[in-house]
């Protein structure tokens, strides 16, 4: 599995750029991709974005930075030789369609993703549901965002700013304990499973 997290400009991947992209292979989560980049030029900024990811207008188009283009096509190098590229995060249609849309715009015309992807959302609503319990639910919907799903795995909120790494790290441990009943990373060690405790 392709453990990813996007972090954006915004929430439309057609009008808003990728700011940063955090990776790791969940076979092997030592084989970890992080890279920052400017939005391409046009690209609209929101405000709240920016605030949920901790970047400035300044840093993000800052033309020192390498493009959206080689932030995607690093990407898209490192994820080759993975075993299972199949994609999966927290709400990782977001992340899928933003790699996308910035593969397209930087030419590349051979997607090498499916659209399936594993989402920590539907398996941690799953794991609540086969223990018996009701995921929580807030307007009538479902509340398991990311902050609720790691506190349900026995982890701490993620830090804000957010970082696309920090991202995918949080998505692999949760998944790890979802699927496995095991930790998976060094960084969420100390964090027993709630499940797991006698």
């Amino acid at each position: 599995m392709l453990v990813v997290d996007v972090e954006a400009s915004g929430v439309d991947p057609n009008k808003n750029s990728i700011v940063s992209i955090g990776a790791l292979d969940l076979a092997n989560p030592k084989n970890r991709f992080y890279e920052e980049c400017r939005i391409w030029d046009g690209a609209h900024i929101n405000d709240e974005s920016l605030a949920v990811c901790g970047f400035t207008r300044e840093e993000i188009t800052d033309p020192k930075k390498q493009s959206e283009a080689d932030a995607v096509h690093a990407f898209l190098r490192w994820s080759e030789n993975l075993e299972n590229r199949t994609l999966a995060g927290q709400n990782v249609s977001f992340d899928r369609d933003f790699l996308k849309a910035a593969a397209e715009r930087a030419g590349h015309t051979d997607w090498p993703f499916a659209y399936r992807t594993i989402d920590t959302h539907t398996l941690c609503y799953m794991h609540i549901v086969g223990r018996g319990m009701k995921p929580p639910l807030a307007k009538r919907r479902s509340a398991l965002d990311l902050d609720a799903v790691l506190n349900y795995c026995g982890i701490p909120e993620e830090p804000m700013p957010h970082n696309a790494l920090t991202g995918a790290l949080s998505h692999a441990e949760v998944i790890s304990r979802l699927l496995y009943g095991r930790r998976l990373l060094p960084e969420f060690s100390e964090f027993e499973i709630p499940w797991k405790r006698v």
